[in-house]
């Protein structure tokens, strides 16, 4: 354990995420409307959508035409997510897209096949093509996410060893290109971890790259999805991906419905790091406001518990 961070950062990935999932396309005005409110909440990235098959996720068949229609906030980053060439150059051409150049790897064959229809070994293999291309565009690795990091549905459970052998191999192909280590993800890609195993990861993988810094990308699926945050904050990790109103999940992940799968929901877990005296930037009433808007175009309940419950802020003070 060290000592807690003073600030942490998270990435808002529930317009991509939390809409790629559903089985339903929704207005791309509404969309772009939530994409705006989140802008004003302190977020400093948002993922907007994906380029990717729109016959295999044609929810997100729009997202160029989402990024002609957002309104950009000055020191907000607006990025994509792709899985193969293809898709990072319909993002280089789709109007201002920040690229967020991440390096994708998968801890087990069977979820690489469900998701990218290739092994695991094929995946890793293609990251030199991927950094290579990243260079070519004077582009430097901000990412390198191993998914399925702690369990896949399909492939079971998934040793430490084979996401460590991940990490040595991204610091091998840093070096031999001469390119900072980048951010290193462990994904819980489809809600396998728990605080215990999180810790344990963690540490391997801080051991292994002492100087890369750590980032978590997390789903609630099995209700640890705070349990398992405050766990790495004990660990002084700083940096996670989460979904507005708890948004989210992989489509192929083996889960039933869009429901079932959420990431962690981001308006909660930055009320749980300022109940712990944890900066966020991020205005929590603002954020809730867009998690409302957020349910109101999915038109259900979501799993968010703070946009229904309410701050503290309120209440204490009354009893000030």
């Amino acid at each position: 354990m060290t000592d807690l961070p003073k600030f942490v950062e998270f990435h808002e990935e529930g317009p991509r995420e939390g809409f790629q999932i559903e089985p339903v396309s929704y207005p791309l005005e509404r969309r772009a409307a939530l994409i705006d409110s989140l802008s004003g909440t302190g977020l400093k990235q948002i993922q907007v959508g994906s380029f990717v098959s729109p016959k295999v996720v044609p929810t997100m068949a729009d997202t160029a035409e989402l990024f002609g229609a957002i309104k950009r906030k000055e020191g907000v980053e607006y990025t994509a997510l792709w899985l193969n060439k293809k898709g990072f150059m319909l993002a280089g051409e789709a109007p201002r897209v920040d690229m967020d150049t991440r390096l994708l790897f998968y801890a087990t064959d069977a979820f690489s096949q469900a998701n990218n229809n290739c092994s695991a070994t094929e995946m890793r293999d293609r990251q030199v093509e991927w950094l290579d291309l990243y260079l070519q565009q004077g582009l430097a690795p901000a990412s390198a996410y191993i998914m399925t990091a702690f369990g896949c549905n399909f492939g079971g459970p998934v040793p430490i060893e084979a996401v460590t052998d991940l990490v040595q191999w991204i610091i091998d192909l840093c070096a031999a290109r001469a390119v900072p280590l980048p951010a290193i993800y462990l994904a819980d890609t489809v809600g396998w971890a728990n605080p215990e195993d999180m810790k344990r990861r963690i540490g391997a993988v801080r051991e292994l790259a002492p100087d890369a810094r750590i980032g978590l990308h997390l789903h609630d699926t099995r209700g640890l999805g705070a349990a398992n945050v405050y766990a790495a904050l004990q660990m002084g990790v700083d940096l996670f991906d989460a979904s507005v109103a708890g948004l989210g999940g992989c489509p192929f992940a083996g889960h039933g419905s869009a429901s079932s799968a959420g990431n962690i929901c981001t308006e909660d877990m930055v009320f749980l790091c300022e109940e712990m005296g944890i900066d966020t930037g991020i205005d929590l009433d603002a954020l809730i406001q867009s998690a409302l808007l957020a349910e109101d175009i999915i038109g259900r309940p979501l799993n968010g518990r703070i946009m229904h419950a309410g701050s503290l802020t309120k209440y204490r003070s009354r009893l000030a």
